[in-house]
């Protein structure tokens, strides 16, 4: 666009063409085509009459359905939330809105971010691009499928265990979860308020770059942000990373759960970046088997909470059968409302939190969280980077693993430690499978550190 060989306009018709005959992908829940194509024409119009222009001018973006797009639904792809109107811009978006991007639609999900393979949507499976009768990840399916399948530039998902990283690592594409409250929560829809981040998928590193540029940093409506200053991600890429003190967990990569497969080529793949000149050494972390089970008391936990503002009284689904008592009422909302997976969450959260069993569960889970974090910033006095696969097995067939809730979420293994941890962490795609799907190398920095992430990510991919 900046050396006019195109316009917005163009651009914008090409991904409204993309998306119209990729419908069968189900990646947007919808999409808003004369928005953008006016969005597109006002910014032709403002570059050809010579005005500055945004960082973004003209990028085409999808976001998940959990971001507050004013004027837009927003339904955190549930039936409690049909209908619902944003009536503000979350913080990302409107940062985004700033520097002239324009949003071509609202990818789908899982149902309030609650999954691995996006089949708990109300609107339905996504499916990947790669092989249609797989999965591409969750919760942020959609989001991912929207830049794998070419039908926007980048795109916007939430990350809370993994919901970013391991849909990019099924779709092959870049996922990165920033370090938690560098992006603004502001009006994304909680799922677990200490775990959530905004996180972004695109294609390329430096695209990635650029938007956690655009939308980091300070913000007065949500009090968990850092107020640290924003480095200039997108100019430092340019800069070699290295040599640097890469540690990877032995254990994670020797574990039963792994591909083997996947396990002997990230394996030798992480033990030849010495060739590098890197600094690589294993890590005798010793609590692997601790992350899944913490995460998922505690997130639970979380989204007993938070979803309790979804009763039917002041927005979104209620039943409206006469003569119902208010108890009675919750519950034929909420039963009606709420798919299985949120109400499975929703009950493991509460019994948590029960009194009986608050000290046993919930507390105990905080330790070891506690336990984890000390743990981390002691390897981080040692090392630079830390080295995982991002999932344990390439993308799974659709229906595989939906009647065996445990085999689903032993699945995050690799991914929750960052979200427990609050540590920034990217997916990048580098490898592909002997099933022909691809997979990925996740890589973890320090809180406040991604500017090194960015940096070695982009060495890693360009090489």
């Amino acid at each position: 666009m900046l050396n006019g060989t195109t316009s917005c306009v163009e651009a914008v018709e090409f991904f409204l063409q993309q998306a119209e005959a990729s419908k069968r992908l189900n990646a947007f829940v919808e999409v808003f085509a004369e928005e953008a194509l006016q969005k597109a024409r006002a910014l032709d119009e403002k570059r050809a009459a010579g005005h500055p222009i945004g960082k973004l001018h003209g990028v085409v973006i999808g976001i998940k359905d959990v971001l507050c797009y004013k004027g837009h639904k927003v339904t955190a792809a549930s039936h409690i939330l049909r209908g619902f109107t944003a009536t503000y811009n979350a913080t990302a978006i409107q940062r985004l809105l700033n520097e002239e991007a324009i949003i071509i639609g609202s990818c789908n999900c899982d149902e309030f971010a609650m999954g691995s393979s996006n089949e708990n949507s109300f609107y339905g499976n996504t499916l990947n691009a790669a092989d249609e009768t797989r999965v591409p990840g969750g919760s942020s399916g959609g989001s991912a499928v929207a830049v794998q399948a070419g039908l926007c530039m980048v795109s916007l998902g939430s990350d809370t265990g993994g919901s970013v990283r391991q849909p990019a690592d099924f779709c092959g594409i870049v996922g990165l979860k920033p370090g938690y409250g560098r992006i603004s929560r502001h009006g994304l829809i909680a799922y677990g308020s200490s775990f959530d981040q905004v996180g972004i998928f695109a294609r390329n590193v430096p695209d990635v770059a650029l938007l956690l540029e655009v939308m980091a940093g300070a913000d007065e409506f949500d009090s968990t942000v850092s107020p640290a200053p924003v480095p200039a991600y997108s100019a430092g890429l340019q800069e070699k990373a290295g040599p640097l003190r890469i540690g990877y967990f032995e254990d994670a990569l020797q574990h039963p759960g792994l591909d083997p497969e996947m396990g002997a080529v990230i394996t030798a793949y992480i033990k030849g970046l010495s060739a590098q000149g890197h600094n690589v050494q294993p890590i005798d972390f010793g609590l692997i088997d601790y992350i899944v089970p913490t995460y998922y008391i505690l997130s639970t936990a979380e989204a007993s909470s938070n979803l309790s503002r979804f009763d039917g009284v002041k927005y979104g689904y209620r039943d409206t059968q006469p003569g119902l008592e208010l108890t009675d009422f919750y519950k034929q909302t909420r039963s009606a409302g709420f798919g299985r997976e949120v109400k499975r969450r929703i009950l493991l959260g509460t019994f948590v939190l029960s009194a009986g069993y608050f000290d046993a569960y919930f507390t105990q889970a905080q330790r070891v969280r506690q336990q984890l974090f000390d743990k981390t910033q002691l390897i981080f006095n040692d090392f630079d980077i830390i080295l995982l696969p991002t999932v344990p097995a390439p993308a799974f067939r659709i229906g595989e693993k939906t009647d065996d809730p445990i085999a689903m979420y032993l699945a995050d293994i690799y991914t929750v430690y960052a979200n427990l941890t609050g540590i920034p962490a990217i997916s990048i795609p580098l490898f592909t499978h002997s099933s022909g799907m691809p997979f990925g190398l996740q890589a973890m920095s320090n809180q406040l550190s991604e500017l090194y992430l960015l940096r070695f990510a982009h060495q890693l991919a360009t090489e």
